[in-house]
């Protein structure tokens, strides 16, 4: 080998590759500008987190009386203790308590260390020889604090024992113990607090014994302060994986797409085979669909490779006594399609645009790096599953494989993270779709506008397309989603307001006139026939009953969340007519302009059952709730096919204000023979009464003759039918 050839040939490849402006870019200008604006923005969401952990105060529980003054001692620790008696605690365990039959479990005596006499009584601040933390056998009581601390109830639970105030008052030695989470840094920071305060009164109420009896200094200890944490041993090692794993499981889950969008598509015009294909008698959507599963199946493969020999992994590195249930792992693969899925699609339309494989490698790499951050930031203690990222696409589903080997994963914010993600799935999908549909784009020739791509000019009338309206319902489910978080401080009868106007009717209106669309045919905005105007009210006036008397009956919501919700609809004792209003009436026009306007309109060029059905489902989805899924759902079945019917969006806005308003005035008004009738089941004889009425209503529907050119598939389309 001759040595002078190969720098000949090294010097020529270096100067070929790094006078390419993008690997530059790639090289110097984004590891200079991105590793520091990573390090700065992380140390300022870690700063500003510790600084809002610091300015809470500590919700502790107290269950127990505090005696010998320890309550204004502990109230009195800087305004950091927010004690609140018997909060989160079972009937049985307070009467328990309150008896002395519960006392305080028997913990093994400490062996004497050399020194340990001469050190600080336990609980002193910046004491050395503090007593280790004890693993408690389970009880009742530890169970019960462990249930209200993972419920977030409270953020520790303080059990001064029966016998505290009596073992002070004759100078003995008593217990209180202090149950926290220490996988939860709000847990951890009360248990410090509450510590830090016991050990002060301590000191207080030795220094007035020994003054009392003239002890000397240090010769009482008064009572021991005993930290327990409630955190399960599988719970620690789940705060581990959880910090690691989503970052790492991700992060394949990329890789597994990002060289096979670039190989069939960039690859493909470097080798000229993608020419080949276009000449072939297929069409546009065919070969989105055949590349698009490809890459998919290849990402899909990776992240089960990768969420299988992690569990292998797991299960063979961690002791006998410590089990990750094989049900997570099922899941966190579960959780990793919808990603892989967005990941997919939205590789494979960027790739597209490339010239050649180095390209792809190009102008994938912005959309690569943002997306593993996302995923990398879920290493943070502080980030945690909440309403904020359940809507954070990538981040959603990386904090909740996190929450899931933490194992506290509500239902609702999983129902919103899957919801979220899916809706980012179908939005990379159809911008793929809309790509590949450019011819020469597919050929690599002139560059095209991001507009013109994404078909956002203007439309001369006609109705949109169905990815159109789709893209145009997630758009409007995050601003709904983040819009409601931010006036969450508002009152009820303002935030309905808000959402409702703000966030579902504007959006609308804003998009179907802004784009161009006829709000006739979009909307449905036409008169009702009589015929129709009476199912809808029949199928209004009785729908709640029917699906009362059987959903609810089947499927009932938790007490609480049905107290919660009945309370939400009174709007905080506001007037009725304020109620029915806001409740009713707002929620029948702007949702039905949405749901059965925008949104069905575009979906029933795939047919009258296909826009009935996702629109419903969409409609459920909305609610954001695992409980009023099913039922949202078949109510706007009813209101779908109320709008198949007649045309109208009109009758279907009668019908949602007629079911909402009757359920508004059971509620306010609680009439002896309705009570208990919407948190439980409906009485049979009411929910079969309430059957016949819909169905008589859905058989008027269904002989109603709709306007000319309203029905689905006829004129209504026709001037738009060739738009993306």
């Amino acid at each position: 080998m001759r040595p002078a050839i190969v720098w000949t040939i090294l010097r020529k490849e270096l100067l070929e590759s790094l006078r390419d402006r993008r690997t530059l870019v790639r090289l110097v200008v984004l590891p200079i500008l991105l590793y520091p604006l990573f390090a700065l923005g992380m140390s300022k969401i870690v700063g500003s987190e510790a600084a809002a952990r610091e300015a809470r105060a500590s919700r502790v529980a107290v269950w127990g009386e505090l005696a010998g003054g320890l309550r204004e001692r502990l109230e009195s620790a800087g305004k950091k203790i927010e004690l609140a008696p018997w909060e989160g605690a079972p009937p049985e365990v307070r009467e328990g308590l309150l008896s002395g039959a519960l006392a305080p479990p028997e913990e093994p005596a400490a062996e004497a260390e050399p020194g340990a006499g001469d050190e600080a009584p336990p609980g002193d601040d910046g004491e050395k020889g503090r007593r280790p933390r004890w693993t408690e056998p389970e009880n009742p009581v530890l169970a019960a604090a462990r249930a209200a601390v993972s419920a977030r109830q409270v953020d520790a639970v303080l059990v001064p024992w029966p016998s505290l105030e009596a073992t002070l008052a004759q100078g003995g030695r008593g217990a209180v113990a202090i149950y926290f989470d220490s996988v939860r840094a709000d847990s951890a920071t009360a248990e410090a607090r509450l510590d830090a305060a016991l050990g002060r009164a301590r000191r207080e109420i030795v220094a007035a014994r020994e003054a009392e009896r003239g002890l000397p200094a240090g010769f009482s200890v008064a009572y021991d302060v005993v930290p327990r944490d409630v955190a399960p041993d599988s719970r620690k090692v789940g705060q581990i994986l959880g910090s690691m794993m989503p970052m790492m499981l991700i992060l394949m889950s990329l890789l597994g797409s990002f060289l096979p969008a670039i190989d069939l598509t960039a690859g493909e015009k470097e080798r000229g085979t993608m020419q080949t294909l276009l000449c072939a008698p297929v069409r546009s959507l065919e070969i989105i669909s055949g590349k698009f599963l490809a890459v998919w199946t290849i990402s899909l493969l990776t992240a089960l490779g990768n969420v299988v020999s992690l569990s292998l992994t797991v299960g063979r590195l961690l002791p006998d006594v410590v089990v990750v249930d094989p049900a997570v792992f099922a899941l966190t693969f579960v959780l990793l399609v919808p990603v892989t899925f967005l990941f997919s699609a939205l590789f494979l339309a960027l790739a597209v645009f490339a010239k050649d494989f180095k390209d792809g490698q190009n102008a994938l790499m912005p959309a690569y790096l943002p997306l593993s951050l996302l995923a990398g930031i879920t290493a943070l203690p502080m980030v945690e599953l909440s309403p904020w990222t359940a809507y954070a696409p990538v981040l959603n589903i990386a904090v909740l494989i996190k929450a899931l080997f933490l194992g506290e994963a509500p239902a609702d914010l999983l129902l919103a993270a899957l919801i979220s993600s899916g809706l980012y799935a179908c939005l990379a999908l159809l911008f793929a779709a809309r790509v590949f549909e450019r011819e020469n784009v597919l050929l690599g020739g002139g560059h095209e506008s991001a507009a013109s791509v994404l078909g956002l000019g203007r439309r001369a009338g006609g109705v949109p397309s169905a990815g159109f309206s789709l893209a145009a319902f997630a758009g409007v489910q995050v601003l709904f989603f983040y819009g409601s978080l931010l006036i969450d401080r508002a009152s009820v009868a303002a935030q309905v307001a808000a959402s409702q106007l703000g966030f579902f009717l504007l959006p609308t209106l804003s998009l179907v006139l802004g784009f161009g669309y006829s709000p006739r045919e979009t909307l449905g905005l036409r008169p009702v026939s009589v015929r129709g105007l009476c199912g809808a009210v029949l199928v209004g006036v009785s729908g709640w009953a029917a699906l009362g008397g059987t959903v609810l009956r089947w499927f009932p919501a938790p007490e609480p969340l049905a107290r919660e919700l009945g309370e939400l609809v009174l709007l905080g004792g506001k007037p009725y007519l304020v109620v029915l209003l806001l409740v009713a009436v707002t929620p029948a026009v702007c949702e039905e302009l949405l749901f059965r306007g925008l949104v069905y309109a575009g979906l029933r060029r795939a047919g009258p059952a296909a826009a009935i059905v996702v629109s419903a489902l969409l409609f459920g989805l909305a609610h954001g709730s695992v409980h009023r899924l099913l039922p949202t759902f078949l109510l706007g079945l009813a209101l779908g096919y109320t709008r198949h019917r007649t045309g109208s969006v009109l009758a279907g806005a009668v019908l949602h204000a007629l079911s909402n308003g009757v359920v508004v005035s059971l509620l306010y008004f609680d009439p002896a023979w309705a009570q208990g009738a919407l948190e439980q089941a409906v009485p049979w004889s009411a929910t079969i009464a309430g059957m016949l009425v819909s169905l008589a209503g859905l058989l008027l529907l269904r002989g109603t003759p709709a306007p000319e050119g309203s029905r689905d598939g006829g004129s209504a389309d026709g001037g738009d039918a060739r738009e993306g």
